[in-house]
C-alpha cells in the first residue's frame, strides 16, 4: 500500500516540461543504449519543447528526428530494443498511437510472449502528451489510456507532478516492460520539488492529502484537480482524502480501497470518456471489497462526445474543481442506508 506524500530534503524546484527533459538528460548520459526517436525532436527541440538541448547535447546519432510514420518509428523502436538498446518514443499528442495502435499492442507488448517469456526484454518507453485545455480539438485532446491500460504486456505511466515525471520516466526506462508515458499538456508548466536521482516505483498509488469524509481519486491533471477540490471542501466542513493513482496498468487498487474503507465515500475523477474507463475498474474493485460505503460511490468523467474545440464549450466540457466539489457535497450529503 501507499505511504503518505512528504517534503523530502534535497529536492529541486523544477518546471514539469524541465523534470521530464533532465530525466532525460540523465539517463542518456548514464547509458549510451538510450536512444530518442520522434518528429522534430532534435533541432526544433520538441513539442513544447520538451527535448530542448539533447540534440546538441548528444547528436543526432542517439537524438534522432523520424519520419511523419508513427508506425515506423515504433516498429523501429521494437527492432533496436532486440538488439539491447533502450529506445525512447516520443509521439507528439496520445491521439496519434492510434495510428500504431497494432505495432504497440500486437507486436511490442506481445512479442516476449510470443516465444514463451523467452524473447527478449523490450525496455521501450513511448512518451505522447495526452489531456485537453488548449482548444486543439478532437483529434489532439483525448485521453486514451484505458485502451492501453486494457492490453496486457504495457506500463501505462500518468505522473501529475514534475517529481514523479521525472522518478517514473526513470522507473519506466529500467523496466522490462514496455511503457506508454503519458505527459498531461496542462501540466507542463507547474512547477514542483524534484528529487535528484529518485526512481520511481511502477503501480504505487500516493495519498497526497489525508481526509476521513471521502476518497477523491485522480490521475495526471485529474490528480491536481482533486487535490484543489479537497482545499475548497475544508471550509465547509468536508475532509477529502486524495489518491493519485500515478500509475494506470499496474493500478494500485489496495490503496484505494484502504482509502476508501476509511472515509466510505468515493468519488474517482477521470477526463477520459465514462464507459468502459479506469474509474469503472476502481469501482469494480472496491465493490468487490468485504465492506460497505456509506454512500454508492460515483464517477465524474467527460461526456461520451468528441471533445468541443471552442473555448467555452472545452471548459464546459471538462472536469472541473467546481464539479468536484459539487460532486463531493451530494455524495457526502448522502445518508448512510447500511450497517457497518
Amino acid at each position: 500500500m501507499s505511504e503518505i506524500a512528504k517534503p523530502t530534503a534535497g529536492t529541486v524546484n523544477k518546471k514539469y516540461r524541465i523534470a521530464i527533459r533532465d530525466a532525460l538528460a540523465e539517463e542518456m548520459e548514464q547509458d549510451p543504449n538510450i536512444i530518442l526517436m520522434g518528429q522534430d525532436i532534435g533541432v526544433s527541440n520538441g513539442l513544447f519543447r520538451l527535448t530542448e538541448g539533447l540534440f546538441e547535447r548528444f547528436g543526432p546519432e542517439r537524438v534522432r528526428d523520424t519520419p511523419i510514420s508513427e508506425t515506423a518509428t515504433v516498429g523501429a523502436a521494437i527492432g533496436l530494443a532486440m538488439l539491447g538498446f533502450r529506445p525512447i518514443v516520443e509521439i507528439a499528442f496520445s491521439d496519434l498511437m492510434l495510428t500504431c495502435f497494432d505495432t504497440i499492442v500486437n507486436q511490442l507488448a506481445k512479442l516476449k510472449w510470443m516465444f514463451g517469456t523467452q524473447g527478449p526484454d523490450l525496455t521501450v518507453v513511448i512518451r505522447a502528451l495526452t489531456g485537453a485545455g488548449l482548444g486543439v480539438g478532437a483529434h489532439h485532446s483525448q485521453s486514451l489510456e484505458a485502451l492501453f491500460g486494457h492490453m496486457p504486456g504495457l506500463n501505462v505511466l500518468m505522473p501529475a507532478t514534475s517529481n514523479d515525471a521525472s522518478s517514473l520516466l526513470k522507473a519506466a526506462l529500467r523496466s522490462k516492460t514496455p511503457s506508454i508515458f503519458l505527459e498531461h499538456k496542462m501540466l507542463l508548466r507547474d512547477s514542483g520539488p524534484v528529487l535528484p536521482g529518485e526512481v520511481g516505483r511502477l503501480g504505487q498509488a500516493l495519498i497526497t492529502r489525508e481526509g476521513t469524509d471521502l476518497t477523491l481519486v485522480g490521475v495526471s491533471y485529474t490528480a491536481k484537480l482533486a487535490l484543489e477540490a479537497a482545499a475548497a471542501l475544508t471550509p465547509i466542513g468536508i475532509k477529502a482524502e486524495v489518491v493519485d493513482l500515478r500509475c494506470i496498468s499496474p493500478l494500485d487498487t489496495a490503496t484505494v480501497a484502504h482509502s476508501a474503507r476509511k472515509t466510505g465515500r468515493l468519488l474517482v475523477v477521470q477526463e477520459a470518456y465514462q464507459p468502459f474507463g479506469v474509474g469503472a475498474e476502481i469501482l469494480a474493485s472496491v465493490a468487490s471489497q468485504p465492506f460497505r460505503l456509506k454512500a454508492p460511490p460515483e464517477r465524474l468523467a467527460v461526456p461520451f462526445l468528441p471533445i468541443p474545440a471552442l473555448k467555452v464549450l472545452e471548459e464546459a466540457y471538462l472536469p472541473t474543481v467546481d464539479k468536484i466539489v459539487r460532486a463531493s457535497r451530494r455524495i457526502c450529503s448522502t445518508r448512510e442506508t447500511h450497517e457497518e
